[in-house]
C-alpha cells in the first residue's frame, strides 16, 4: 500500500556541523548531525549518513521524499564572498584561492549535487535564506502562538543578526544586521586571540570568563565597535582579518591588546581570563540591548532565540533575569545544525502554508530534542557477546537502583539511553553522570574522563519539580541553555584568604553543597528533567534523591575532548575504556570497568568503527 504521508528533508552542510532533519506531515521525526556518524567533530561535509539515518527512521527511500530543502542560498552567499574579496583586493587573495575550489566544485551546483546524493529524488530543491532557517528553527517548534524572534550568529549570506515576529505559522522579519558587523564573529575573534579553536572553542571562553575581570570592556567599546542603544553596532574592520585573511584578528588588534594571540595549548594567564570576561560582558550587553529593543518594537511577551550566539547560555540567563520577556524558548540545536530543522519547517509552514499544531499543555514540538538513533537491549547484548565483553543484564528497575547507588558512591557512570540528542548538549541520552555533592567530581571528570581544561564547568541535571530548591529560577530549562545562580542558602562563603585567590586558584574552592555543578561565580548551566520528555532519566535522578536527598546530578556529554558525542553502543564502549569512567550503562545492561579485558589495539577498534 503506498505511503500517504508527506515527507520533507532539511539539510545543512559545507560550513560546520552538517546535519539532516526529516518531517512527516510537518512533525519532526528524526534529526542528527553528521559528526555523530563520521566521528569527525563539527563535520562540515554533506550529511550522507545523517540523511540515511533519517530516511531509515521513517522506513522510506530518498525517492519517496516529497520535498528537499537546503538551509541557505549558495548563490547569495557566493555574491557576498566575491564582493568582500573585491573590496579588500589584493590582500584577500590567499583566502580567495583557498575557498574557491569547494565553491566551484560543489557549492554553486548545490541542486545537482543534492539530487545526485538523494538517489531517486525527483522533486525541486528549495533554498530559504540562512536566517530564515534560523528564525524558523527558533519559532516554529516553540510552544508559543505569538512571539518575538531573534537570531544572532557569525554570518549567513549577508545577515549576521535578525529579528522579527512569529505568528501562528508565519515569521515576519523586521530588521537585520549585515556582514561584516557580527556579534558571532566578534566573539570568535576573541576565541581565536585567547588561543582556542574557532567555531568550537567559544564555549570555553564563556566558561573561562568568571575567572577574569572586565579589564578590557571599555577598550572594546572605544576601539572595536560602535554600539547603539538598540543593540546594533559597527565593527572597526582595521582590527579584524576575517574579511580578507585566514585569521580572525589583525596586527592592530594584537597591538591594542598587548601582543600576539596565545598559542593553543600554552598556559592560560590572567590576561586571557580578563579578555574572556570582557568579551562576555560586551556580548551580554549587546544581547540585552537587542532584546529590550525588540520587546519595545514588537510588544510581544514571548521570545524565541536561535543562531550560534543563542548557545551563550550566560547571556540567555541575563535576558531572563532582567525580565525583558515573560517567557523564553531557545532552539536546542541553535547553531548551523539546527538550520536543517529550520529549513524543513520553513518550507512546511511558511512556503506551503501548513498550520501549526500548538500544544494546549504549553509544551514545545521538539520532543525533548531526542531525535537521533537508539538501540534495543537485544541489539546491545548481541554486540557485547560477539566482542566477548563481560556485562550484566538487569531489569529496568534494577538498573535504576544499581546506578543511583553507584552515583551515591561517587562513581563516574557512562549513561546511554534511548534516542540520541539533536544539538550540542547531552541531555541524559548520551551523558557521563556523577554526584553533584562531590567536591572532587569536577576535577575528576575534567582531568580523568574528559581530558580537558580544568577550569571547564559542569552542568546539573535536576528534577524539574526540584529546580527551585537549588537555583534562583522559576521555570524549566530542558535544553541546558539558561544559566541561573545557585540559591544563596546553599552557597558556602569564602574565607578571607580565599577571596584573595586569582585565576585558576579559585577553582579549588567549593562554592555550595552541590560543588561539582557550581561555577566560581555561584552560577550553573541548568538542565531540568521532565518525566514526560525523558521518563527513564527522570526516574534515575528520583532514585538518586531517594538515596541521598538530592534530586540533582552532574551531567556532561559522553565524549572526550576533540571527539563528538557518542552515537552507538560501540562508540560508548570505546570512550568508556579509553577513560577512567567506572561503569557503563547501556539501556538495561551494565558494564563494569574492573571486569573488562584490556582495550583492543587501534587495528581492532578501527574495525569496531568500520573505519577501514
Amino acid at each position: 500500500m503506498p505511503d500517504s504521508h508527506i515527507y520533507t528533508l532539511g539539510i545543512s552542510a559545507f560550513y560546520h556541523d552538517s546535519a539532516a532533519c526529516l518531517l512527516r506531515d510537518g512533525e519532526i521525526i528524526a534529526a542528527a548531525q553528521e559528526e555523530r556518524f563520521s566521528r569527525k567533530k563539527h563535520d562540515h561535509r554533506f550529511p550522507d549518513s545523517a540523511i540515511e539515518y533519517c530516511l531509515g527512521e521513517a522506513g522510506i527511500t530518498a525517492g519517496q521524499l516529497d520535498y528537499a530543502v537546503f538551509y541557505d542560498k549558495p548563490w547569495l552567499k557566493f555574491e557576498r564572498l566575491l564582493e568582500t574579496y573585491l573590496a579588500f583586493a589584493p590582500s584577500g587573495l590567499a583566502s580567495f584561492l583557498k575557498s574557491m575550489p569547494l565553491w566551484l566544485k560543489e557549492k554553486l551546483w548545490m541542486g545537482e549535487f543534492i539530487k545526485d546524493r538523494l538517489d531517486g529524488y525527483e522533486g525541486e530543491i528549495y533554498y530559504p535564506e540562512h536566517h530564515q532557517s534560523h528564525l524558523a528553527s527558533a519559532f516554529l517548534p516553540s510552544p508559543f502562538r505569538n512571539a518575538a524572534v531573534i537570531t544572532m550568529d557569525g554570518v549567513g549570506e549577508w545577515a549576521t543578526a535578525s529579528w522579527g515576529i512569529g505568528h501562528d505559522n508565519k515569521i515576519d522579519i523586521k530588521h537585520e544586521l549585515r556582514f561584516p558587523h557580527s556579534l558571532g564573529l566578534l566573539y570568535t575573534a576573541f576565541t581565536y586571540y585567547t588561543g582556542f579553536r574557532v567555531n568550537s572553542g567559544e564555549y570555553k571562553v564563556m566558561g573561562l570568563a568568571p575567572y577574569g575581570e572586565p579589564e578590557y570592556v571599555q577598550t572594546i567599546l572605544d576601539n572595536l565597535m560602535d554600539l547603539k542603544d538598540d543593540g546594533s553596532f559597527h565593527l572597526n574592520q582595521k582590527y579584524f582579518n576575517y574579511c580578507q585573511g585566514l585569521t580572525m584578528t589583525s596586527a592592530k588588534f594584537h597591538k591594542l591588546f598587548g601582543g600576539p594571540p596565545r598559542k593553543p595549548e600554552s598556559e592560560l594567564t590572567q590576561k586571557e581570563m580578563n579578555l574572556a570576561r570582557s568579551i562576555q560582558d560586551v556580548t551580554e550587553e549587546v544581547m540585552l540591548r537587542m532584546a529590550r529593543h525588540v520587546r519595545k518594537e514588537t510588544g510581544e511577551r514571548n521570545l524565541c532565540l536561535a543562531g550560534g550566539v543563542a548557545l551563550n547560555c550566560v547571556g540567555n540567563g541575563r535576558i531572563l533575569r532582567e525580565g525583558i520577556f515573560d517567557k523564553i524558548w531557545i532552539q536546542p540545536a541553535a547553531g548551523d545544525a539546527g538550520g536543517a530543522l529550520g529549513a524543513a519547517l520553513f518550507l512546511w509552514h511558511h512556503h506551503l502554508d501548513k498550520p501549526r499544531q500548538i500544544s494546549d499543555s504549553g509544551r514545545d514540538l521538539q520532543h525533548g530534542s531526542y531525535l537521533g538513533p537508539s538501540w534495543t537491549n537485544d541489539e546491545i547484548e548481541e554486540w557485547l557477546k560477539r566482542e566477548n565483553y563481560p556485562y550484566h543484564r538487569r531489569t529496568s528497575e534494577e538498573i535504576l537502583d544499581e546506578t543511583a547507588g553507584l552515583l551515591a558512591e561517587e562513581k563516574v557512570v557512562g549513561w546511554f539511553n534511548g534516542r540520541m540528542e539533536f544539538g550540542p548538549r547531552a541531555l541524559g541520552a548520551r551523558s557521563i553522570i556523577g554526584d553533584a555533592r562531590s567536591a572532587e567530581m569536577q576535577k575528576t571528570m575534567n582531568l580523568k574522563i574528559k581530558y580537558r581544561e580544568s577550569f571547564r564547568p559542569f552542568a546539573p541535571s535536576c528534577l524539574v519539580e526540584d529546580v527551585g530548591e537549588f537555583f534562583e529560577i522559576d521555570r524549566e530549562s530542558p535544553y541546558m541553555l539558561l544559566v541561573a545562580p545557585v540559591r544563596k542558602e546553599r552557597r558556602k562563603p569564602m574565607t578571607g584568604e580565599q577571596k584573595n585567590f586569582f585565576g585558576i586558584e579559585k577553582l579549588n574552592v567549593p562554592r555550595s553543597d552541590i560543588p561539582a555543578v557550581t561555577h566560581i561565580d555561584y552560577s550553573a548551566r541548568i538542565q531540568t528533567v521532565d518525566k514526560q520528555d525523558n521518563p527513564r532519566y527522570h526516574a534515575l535522578i528520583r532514585k538518586f534523591k531517594e538515596k541521598t536527598g538530592f534530586g540533582i546530578i552532574v551531567n556532561t556529554s559522553f565524549n572526550v575532548r576533540g571527539e563528538p558525542i557518542v552515537c552507538t553502543p560501540m562508540d560508548a564502549y570505546l570512550c568508556f575504556m579509553r577513560t577512567e569512567m567506572d561503569v557503563l550503562v547501556l539501556e538495561d545492561i551494565i558494564v563494569y570497568k574492573k571486569e573488562q579485558p584490556e582495550l583492543k589495539d587501534e587495528k581492532d577498534w578501527r574495525r569496531i568503527y568500520d573505519l577501514d
